[in-house]
């Protein structure tokens, strides 16, 4: 009898002690949820923990966000590889925190749900229908100059001159006339260019400076006028874009500068005074501005700017002009961190009257190089007060630029979209594709490729009617400088290639 008591009590204290034992690991999980809900949505969009796999959140993610919170990660330094200036640089950001923001023990239970719930490798994206070969549009492969591979870093169709503008790492700019099939040589900078924007009155031509991450300043921007240039007296943080516009609609171009810095960053606006002089002002302080467009999104009479930023905290934001430049911000569309924006556009899609935004996702230079499946091309609709809603996601791995028009004449717009980052265990490698829209309102879009026979590593691309035929035609340039690791034989490829451009002329008329 004794015995059987002793074997009921050992039962019940085991149950309890179990009991116990899952009710405190319940505690830590939800504290640890909370931990990773508060700390991670403090600075962006909360990324959700299944998009990336648990590998690269353990050796990579976790641990820069340990250094960010001040709490160091056992083998990993966040200033290792990076020279002695460019350490100094990243200390005097003060990104990476000396005093640690939350306990250590906090830290171990934000990791521990993290790992614990993260997956070990991402889910299978959307199917999309396999595209056909490419029938409007005939491929033509332009060489710009006679050195090898191609590191064009601007391309730019100029609808007044009807050329493409281009210019590349060595600061070489050029006109290509696709009539004629001529290229002149514009200008000579020696440093990257990045942008190039040319008035009545001068031509603006922006260097980035140092072409890799960095938290140096030093971009720059020169003033071309009257056969002479004059470098202005700003040192910028890796400025990937400007645009030159008369803001204020008082006779003098404003220069919107895209820093996309690296750790830090900012968007500039330079605003020309008396005897030429430019004054600085900062619109935007956060990294990974990549691009601006100009419109009046509140039709109040005034312009204003949308900008994306593309680091840390993604997204779009209207800066709405209230008065003589000065600007109200709203951050209208969020992105994960990890979503790789790289570009968007603005256009009426649905053509309600309303400016509606597509944005492209697939920079995937980044820490967590794996193929994502929310890595595409998204179409947001504009209700009319400027509050966007996703109505359509094309998956389309390492997307990195779009160009939208009606290339088929019908009434529509259609959509090209390159990837710098594609999937290369597929061959032919799929980065062009052109989205024939059948139909609007349902998104149903019918997908082509490029033929075989034309490969390479796309970067830029632009659109305009280049042989004056009454079409839109679609110009793709390569870049074959390596961001990531490529497959050896593409690699070899490319850098032997003697192609820098290919124009896509379209057979419409």
């Amino acid at each position: 009898m004794e015995d059987f008591m002793d074997k009921n009590i050992f039962s019940i204290f085991f149950v309890l002690f179990v009991l116990m034992c899952v009710s405190c690991s319940n505690s830590g999980t939800a504290k640890g949820q909370a931990l990773y809900e508060s700390q991670c949505a403090s600075c962006h969009l909360l990324p959700n923990v299944q998009d990336v796999p648990k590998n690269l959140w353990k050796d990579v993610v976790l641990p820069e966000m340990g250094a960010r919170m001040g709490i160091p990660t056992t083998g990993y330094d966040p200033y290792k590889g990076f020279s002695f200036e460019e350490q100094y640089a990243m200390i005097q950001s003060g990104v990476y925190g000396v005093s640690p923001s939350i306990s250590k023990e906090d830290w171990q239970l934000l990791v521990d749900y993290v790992l614990s719930n993260a997956p070990d490798s991402l889910r299978v994206g959307k199917k999309v229908d396999s595209p056909k070969n490419l029938e409007q549009f005939m491929p033509m492969a332009v060489n710009l100059d006679s050195i090898k591979g191609s590191l064009l870093t601007f391309a730019e169709y100029d609808t007044v001159k009807n050329k493409m503008i281009t210019a590349d790492t060595k600061g070489l700019v050029y006109e290509y006339d696709a009539i004629r099939n001529n290229v002149d040589r514009r200008f000579s900078f020696g440093s990257p260019i990045t942008a190039f924007s040319e008035t009545d009155y001068a031509s603006y031509i922006t260097s980035v400076g140092i072409l890799d991450p960095s938290e140096k300043f030093a971009g720059s921007i020169n003033i071309v006028q009257n056969g002479t240039g004059r470098r202005l007296p700003f040192k910028l943080h890796r400025p990937v874009h400007t645009l030159v516009h008369d803001l204020n609609e008082d006779g003098s171009d404003e220069l919107i500068i895209c820093e996309f810095g690296n750790l830090t960053g900012q968007l500039s606006l330079l605003q020309q005074k008396n005897d030429s002089i430019f004054e600085r002002k900062v619109l935007l302080n956060r990294p990974g501005a990549i691009r601006t467009i100009v419109r009046d999104m509140n039709r109040d009479g005034k312009d204003d700017i949308i900008v994306m930023t593309a680091q840390g905290d993604e997204g779009i934001s209207i800066l709405y002009q209230s008065d003589n430049l000065v600007f109200n911000i709203e951050q209208v569309i969020r992105f994960s961190p990890i979503s790789g924006s790289s570009w968007f556009e603005v256009l009426d899609y649905d053509g309600d009257g309303n400016q509606d935004i597509i944005s492209v996702h697939g920079d995937n230079g980044d820490k967590t190089q794996v193929l994502k499946p929310y890595h595409g091309m998204r179409i947001h609709l504009n209700d009319g007060t400027n509050h966007f809603s996703e109505a359509f996601f094309y998956p389309f791995h390492g997307a990195t630029r779009s160009v939208s028009r009606d290339f088929d004449q019908d009434g529509d717009i259609d959509i090209a979209l390159i990837s710098t980052f594609p999937d290369y265990s597929k061959r032919p490698e799929q980065s062009f594709i052109y989205l024939e829209n059948k139909n609007s309102s349902d998104f149903n879009f019918q997908s082509y490729r490029l033929p075989e026979n034309i490969s390479g590593r796309w970067f830029l691309m632009d659109a305009g009617d280049v042989d004056s035929d009454g079409d839109e035609d679609i110009v793709l340039t390569c870049f074959t400088y390596s961001f990531t690791p490529l497959p050896e034989d593409l690699s070899t490829e490319w850098r032997e290639s003697d192609v820098d451009m290919v124009i896509l002329k379209n057979s419409l008329f």
